[in-house]
């Protein structure tokens, strides 16, 4: 198992001479390098979260005005990269939610390929790790696909949950509104949920546990990812988030999670308890295995 200065040597490393941009070992053909970010890249989201969680009582909870505030800017964000984002409401213990959907054009939307983290915090504290993390992780991917527009086969939807927290209320909420047809479409579904934990050594890897073809083809790649540059995985089932209402559906899941935190769903899971590095490391094996799974065709 890597030591912690290994590990950020490593991810330091590979920012500056562009290893990150390599295409997963096993590519039938080598697609276009994808950006590269680094945490300068990444960290305003989550100095916004905080932000947001300071002005409206120290969280971003489902039904507070701290998530309102939350996915309007994360809503923002998306809009000025070029993306029609869409609101869906829902409701859970009586108060109001919003899952936040944007699909960048282009592409077959008979095969979609979905990111998605969730962006509600618990009442208890901020929730920069769990989950403006992974907020952070797949926003940053879709502003960096906005930007260089690549040519994809698959299409490519980003999504941001709420009431996480409350039991998967969001997520499940959008799985069940979904057609038979437009469930089917979408072939692979890629959750982040804690991006940034401070002192990881070992990314846990989901593992859809149908066994899909597409869950595997997006499994092996970030594995591929990780091992390209020495850093150690774990196998999980699943995250216990969002994934599970894809799961439950039959849409083959996969992702990554950096681990629970030491200020799991407490206040000190504020800005200090992300660590910059283990999020652009982690945010670039999103962007990369991202990207060239859009630039291929489904294997289902």
């Amino acid at each position: 198992m890597a030591s912690r200065p290994l590990l950020r040597a490593v991810a330091v490393a590979a920012l500056c001479t562009g290893l990150l941009g390599t295409a997963p070992a096993g590519a039938a053909t080598r697609a276009p390098d994808p950006p590269v970010v680094t945490a300068h890249d990444v960290m305003p989201y989550l100095e916004e979260f905080q932000a947001i969680a300071d002005r409206n009582g120290g969280n971003r909870a489902h039904g507070t005005p701290g998530y309102r505030e939350s996915v309007a800017y994360v809503q923002r964000v998306l809009e000025r990269a070029g993306y029609r984002a869409v609101l869906q409401p829902f409701t859970h213990d009586g108060a109001t939610g919003y899952n936040l959907i944007a699909d960048l054009p282009g592409g077959d939307t008979r095969d979609t390929l979905m990111l998605g983290a969730h962006l509600d915090s618990v009442t208890a504290g901020p929730g920069i790790n769990d989950n403006g993390s992974g907020s952070a992780a797949v926003l940053a991917t879709a502003v960096a696909m906005a930007h260089t527009h690549p040519r994809t086969e698959r299409h490519l939807r980003f999504a941001w949950w709420g009431a996480e927290e409350g039991g998967l209320s969001g997520s499940a909420h959008y799985v069940n509104s979904l057609s038979p047809a437009r469930r089917s479409a979408i072939g692979s579904y890629l959750n982040f949920d804690q991006a940034g934990s401070r002192q990881v050594t070992t990314w846990l890897v989901t593992h859809d546990p149908a066994g899909a073809a597409a869950a595997v083809e997006a499994t092996e790649a970030f594995e591929a990812y990780f091992a390209a540059r020495s850093v150690p995985t774990f196998d999980i089932g699943d995250t216990g988030s969002d994934d599970q209402s894809f799961a439950a559906a039959g849409i083959p899941m996969a992702g990554f999670t950096t681990g629970i935190s030491d200020c799991i769903h407490s206040a000190c899971d504020d800005i200090h308890n992300v660590d910059p590095d283990v999020l652009a490391f982690s945010t670039n094996a999103v962007l990369d295995v991202a990207w060239h799974l859009a630039l291929t065709k489904d294997r289902r």
